[in-house]
């Protein structure tokens, strides 16, 4: 995601255990959209949920995914964000189809 392109302005992130790895305080919602998205749309609840599409809104995620091709979501929770976002389902297949992703989906197996 473009920096500055928030649908509402940033609020605090506010899921610092889904950033375990870094100080969540220094992960800013605007300037590391990419960075907080894939981590929100591939651990986040529902609360994570609803705070990524008000926060970004439905055509930035749809956008991050494209440009990703769904790279850091696993795959059932793609699939979720493709009826969500409304993607195409043989874009999505194209992506789960890349050699590439079997390593990715299998660490869930």
């Amino acid at each position: 995601m473009e920096e500055g392109r928030l649908k509402n302005p940033a609020p605090p992130i506010p899921f610092p255990e889904l950033f375990w790895d870094c100080d969540p305080g220094g992960v800013d919602a605007a300037s590391h959209a990419d960075f907080v998205a894939g981590r929100l749309m591939e651990s986040g609840g529902l609360d994570a949920i609803r705070w990524l599409r008000t926060t970004y809104g439905d055509e930035a995620l749809a956008d991050y995914l494209r440009r990703t091709r769904g790279r850091a979501v696993e795959r059932r929770r793609l699939r979720f964000w493709q009826v969500i976002l409304g993607l195409p389902a043989l874009l999505v297949d194209q992506w789960l189809d890349q050699p590439g992703r079997a390593v990715w989906d299998s660490r869930n197996s």
